[in-house]
C-alpha cells in the first residue's frame, strides 16, 4: 500500500514537471486600462512561467472592460522549470523584494492608485514575500489562488501591508498538486505540512492585536455553488474564465475608502 502511494506521487510529480513541455510559450505583457491613474494589479503566476493566471485575468479585464492595469511579474527560473521554481524559497523571497520595490514605486509616483497582488500556487510565496517588504497599507488587497504554501504560514507581516484584505481561494479537491506533489517535495515555503490551498490558513496569534490583524484574512472554500463557472475544485479551477469574472475580478475593483 505504501509503495503504491509513493508510485502515485511520483506519477503526479512527473506530470507536474512535464506539463507544458509541448505547449508553446505565450508571453504576456501588460494589459488592461492604459490610463495613467488606473489601479495596478501585479500577477505572480505559478511555477514554470506558463502565465496561465496572467492570461486568465487579462481576458477577464478585457471582457468586462474593468478599469485595471495588469502587470505580469516574472519571477520564474525559466519556462517549464516547475520543480526548480517551487522548491527555491530563497528565490521567492528575493523576487518578492523586487516586486515590493515595484509596488512602492507605483505608490510613490501616484499615491491615489490602488495596488493589488494576485498569485497562483507557488506564486503565493512571492506575493507574500513582497507584502512583507512593503510599508503598512501599501497594498490594497492580495488574492491568493490555490496557494501552495503551508497552512501555518505567518501572515501577520503581509496582513499589515494590506489595507483591505488577503483573500485566499482554497479547495479540498485540490489533491494532485496540493496533496501528492507537495507531499513529495513539500510546500513552496519548504514545509512538510498541509497546504493552505487545501485547508486554509491557521492564524498565528502570539501577540496582542494579532486577532485584529487576522480579521483581514478571508478564506473562500470551494463548494458546489461555484461549479457553474467551470471551477470544479481542481488546482486550476480558479483560473476558469467565468470564475475569474464572477469571483476574482470583483475583488480588484476599487473598494470604499
Amino acid at each position: 500500500m505504501v509503495r503504491t502511494l509513493w508510485q502515485t506521487r511520483l506519477v503526479w510529480l512527473s506530470a507536474l514537471c512535464a506539463v507544458g513541455c509541448a505547449t508553446s510559450r505565450q508571453p504576456v505583457s501588460s494589459c488592461g486600462c492604459s490610463a495613467l491613474n488606473a489601479d495596478v494589479v501585479f500577477v505572480a503566476d505559478g511555477s514554470g512561467d506558463y502565465r496561465t493566471t496572467s492570461r486568465a485575468l487579462c481576458e477577464a479585464v478585457s471582457t468586462c472592460a474593468a478599469p485595471l492595469h495588469i502587470e505580469t511579474f516574472v519571477w520564474s527560473h525559466g519556462y517549464g522549470r516547475v520543480l526548480a521554481d517551487h522548491v527555491d524559497h530563497c528565490n521567492h523571497i528575493e523576487e518578492g523584494r523586487r516586486l515590493a520595490a515595484l509596488v512602492v514605486t507605483v505608490k510613490q509616483n501616484c499615491p491615489e492608485r490602488h495596488v493589488y497582488l494576485v498569485a497562483h500556487s507557488s506564486g503565493a510565496a512571492v506575493a507574500l514575500a513582497a507584502a512583507e517588504a512593503t510599508p503598512p497599507h501599501c497594498i490594497e488587497r492580495i488574492v491568493l489562488l490555490a496557494p501552495a504554501i503551508s497552512h501555518d504560514y505567518d501572515l501577520r507581516p503581509a496582513l499589515r501591508s494590506v489595507r483591505q484584505s488577503i483573500d485566499a481561494f482554497i479547495s479540498r479537491r485540490d489533491i494532485g498538486a496540493l496533496v501528492f506533489a507537495t507531499g513529495l517535495v513539500g510546500t513552496a515555503d519548504r514545509q512538510r505540512t498541509a497546504a493552505a490551498g487545501r485547508v486554509g490558513f491557521t492564524p498565528v496569534l502570539a501577540c496582542p492585536g494579532d486577532e485584529l490583524l487576522y480579521a483581514k484574512l478571508r478564506i473562500h472554500p470551494w463548494d458546489l455553488r461555484v461549479a457553474w463557472t467551470g471551477n470544479h475544485g481542481s488546482h486550476y479551477g480558479t483560473l476558469e474564465p467565468r470564475f475569474m469574472r464572477a469571483y476574482v475580478l470583483p475583488l480588484l475593483c476599487p473598494g470604499p475608502s
